[in-house]
């Protein structure tokens, strides 16, 4: 105890930004809103970057058009909504919406899961491609290596929020939130905005950019969901677990945990299936 106190004293202080951006009158927006917004927007003006070069896709055709992307923004932004606000509710705190189902729809309140957005845009990019005649795995690929952006942002813009902070810890860049109690804390948000942010799409800019994989259907999104995984399941053993949740099975296991498995087991699954179908391919 004594040398939690101590370290307390030597804990970085915390900004305290404001966590609303910019108020217009009764207006208020958060920098959280904004981080899915330019997330959004950011991934959309990538996306069709991406598209546009030729020489990133197999045979220089890429599998659909920037038009196609514009009319899939809307699809995505409904998606990552409603998939991640009802991912939380399932996941995190259902007991607690079938109690009161008006909070539902609250959510400047806050409650987003990752996991369930992913699972939203997953379902739109499928109907989406179905009614465009377009490969799957291929829009799969094109909205994967944007994704880190919005990532980056929000995780931020949860630290900004004081929330989903780290476990107590003596690391001389711990911060004492102002909600999380007098105990200096792991920046955990800002571990997740380094890993699933910056060095997640860095690596998928090396993947589409130098290692061409682009023209192996199905490897990047492999690679991203890969990445997401193990970066989330590293970024939980100091992210302090939902206090309504809390540890599972032994005391160390969290439900990020949980979910984050199976999205690595998954990623190694799409990119061999992406290798073995194109080893034909390049021997033709």
């Amino acid at each position: 105890m004594t040398d939690l106190l101590t370290a307390s004293f030597a804990a970085l202080a915390f900004p305290n930004i404001d966590p609303v951006a910019v108020r217009l009158g009764p207006l208020a927006i958060h920098w959280y809103g904004l981080g899915y917004v330019i997330g959004i927007l950011g991934g959309w003006w990538y996306a069709r970057r991406l598209v546009g070069n030729q020489r990133l896709w197999a045979g220089g055709r890429p599998p659909m058009t920037a038009q196609d992307l514009d009319d899939f923004v809307l699809w995505a932004a409904v998606g990552i909504v409603a998939g991640g606000r009802i991912g939380y509710i399932l996941f995190y705190d259902l007991p607690r919406y079938l109690a009161n189902p008006l909070d539902i729809l609250a959510v400047w309140q806050g409650g987003m899961s990752f996991h369930g957005g992913l699972l939203g845009v997953t379902l739109a990019m499928l109907f989406f491609a179905m009614r465009r005649g377009i490969n799957p795995w291929s829009l799969f690929d094109t909205i994967a290596p944007v994704v880190p952006i919005g990532l980056g942002l929000v995780r931020m813009a949860n630290f900004i929020n004081s929330e989903l902070w780290g476990r107590v810890t003596d690391v001389p860049w711990a911060f004492v939130f102002p909600n999380g109690g007098p105990e200096p804390r792991h920046p955990s948000q800002l571990y997740e905005a380094a890993l699933e942010g910056l060095v997640l799409f860095v690596v998928l800019r090396l993947l589409t950019h130098w290692a061409l994989r682009l023209k192996m259907p199905g490897f990047v999104a492999g690679a991203f969901i890969c990445g997401y995984g193990l970066s989330r399941i590293l970024v939980e053993f100091f992210r302090e677990p939902d206090a309504h949740l809390g540890y599972l099975a032994g005391g160390w296991l969290t439900m990020g945990m949980v979910l984050s498995t199976p999205m690595v087991l998954i990623g190694v699954w799409a990119m061999l299936r992406a290798a073995r179908k194109a080893t034909p391919a390049a021997a033709e």
